[in-house]
């Protein structure tokens, strides 16, 4: 395939979201990643959400533009074959990225004395190596207590797995950044990138930990309203509800004239002695704000304040199911040059997005996910060099498998 990365080569195994994600996002940049899994399938070949075929929706669709190798690791022969894949001479070859535990045949060092300059990227959960998730990451670094309805104090921890997203996505710059230490000094090296530690990381840049230790204040948990700010949701005389932000004077000043509410929030203004000019002030007085811009909008239906919004350019956006998302918005429709029909073997067509990225010196890719084993004898054939009767043996033996 061709693209930004036409060259790289890649050898994963992985699971689930943040392992797969890295190599995908490499692969629809162009990268050839080669995915092994054992030949009946990995712990996530059949994850939800499943089609009526019993293939899994999510597997293809975390899993496009790569090459599917099935060999069966638990064996000394499978894990010979995967070796020399992973440690095979080229100066884009010689890169792993997984997030199984690396030991064993799988050790850093032991596949090092195959290839000095290998580059491995090894995904963990927590930084000692101990087992998390993205739910449990979540849990520890404090946003559910600010998630969900403003009056819970339950926690509640958010169904985006936004933390296995970010990691995969560190992980991609993470390979590319030791490739390219490599290139310059010869250098390989071990990349370990735990989950826990992207989250705190994040959660430290955002300013969060600097608010308790420096200022001694805990987040409040403010239901659907932008901290510090004036941002919040509101519902419309149709059913359905919109999320309005105003963080800069000029989005104030157009959502006032597109609520045509200037002389009302200015009267406000005299009565509290604030100037809603002021972030700080918008912030302060947002439930009083929000009786004016909940009134305009529970008096118009959702295309009426779409078309109101829209001329005057506010920052907005409406609530969608997933469903309504597909059906109704532009952004999520070939309409988009993100999407494209795509018909995925054994599951059926439908709308697959390529990268979002948008380079100047490559095309947009939109590849289909592989089936499993579905380059097995490609890749063994072209990378190893093994011949008709040698891919064979091995399939009569059940070390390698194929397309069913």
């Amino acid at each position: 395939m061709s693209g930004i990365l036409s060259g790289l080569r890649v050898v994963e195994g992985s699971a689930f979201v943040a392992a797969p994600l890295c190599g995908m996002t490499l692969a629809q940049m162009g990268a050839d990643v080669i995915r092994f899994d054992l030949p009946g399938g990995g712990i996530d070949y059949r994850r939800w959400p499943m089609a009526e075929t019993g293939l899994s929706i999510y597997w293809a669709s975390m899993n496009k533009g790569k090459r599917s190798l099935a060999v069966d690791f638990r064996k000394p022969e499978g894990q010979e074959i995967l070796t020399e894949l992973i440690t095979a001479p080229g100066d884009e070859r010689g890169i792993l990225s997984t997030n199984f535990p690396m030991r064993g045949w799988l050790d850093y060092e032991t596949l090092k004395a195959r290839r000095n300059d290998l580059i491995a990227m090894n995904i963990i959960g927590n930084p000692d190596g101990s087992v998390a998730v993205d739910y449990t990451v979540n849990a520890a670094v404090g946003f559910p207590f600010i998630t969900g309805p403003g009056a819970d104090v339950a926690p509640v921890n958010h169904v985006f797995p936004g933390w296995d997203v970010s990691t995969g996505y560190a992980a991609a710059m993470g390979i590319l950044a030791a490739e390219r230490h490599r290139r310059l000094t010869g250098e390989g090296q071990h990349v370990k990138l735990s989950l826990a530690d992207v989250a705190f990381a994040t959660v430290g840049n955002l300013g969060y930990i600097g608010e308790v230790q420096v200022n001694g204040e805990e987040r409040p948990n403010l239901g659907n309203s932008v901290y510090g700010s004036y941002g919040e949701d509101f519902a419309t005389n149709d059913g359905r509800r919109v999320m309005i932000i105003a963080v800069s004077v000029a989005q104030w000043k157009k959502l006032v004239e597109a609520t045509e509410t200037g002389d009302a929030m200015a009267a406000l203004e005299a009565e509290l002695g604030l100037d809603f000019t002021l972030e700080e002030h918008r912030f302060e007085a947002r439930e009083a704000i929000g009786v004016l811009i909940g009134g305009w909008c529970g008096a118009h239906s959702l295309d009426e304040a779409r078309a109101a919004f829209d001329q005057h350019n506010v920052c907005w956006g409406p609530y969608q199911t997933f469903t309504q998302m597909s059906d109704e918005d532009p952004r999520c429709s070939p309409a988009n040059p993100l999407f494209k029909q795509i018909e995925q073997p054994g599951i059926g067509n439908y709308l697959m997005p390529g990268i979002p990225h948008q380079f100047g010196a490559a095309e947009r890719s939109h590849p289909r996910g592989p089936q499993l084993g579905e380059h097995t004898d490609e890749i063994l054939a072209g990378e190893l060099g093994l011949s008709d009767g040698e891919l064979g043996k091995l399939h009569d033996s059940g070390i390698i498998a194929g397309t069913s």
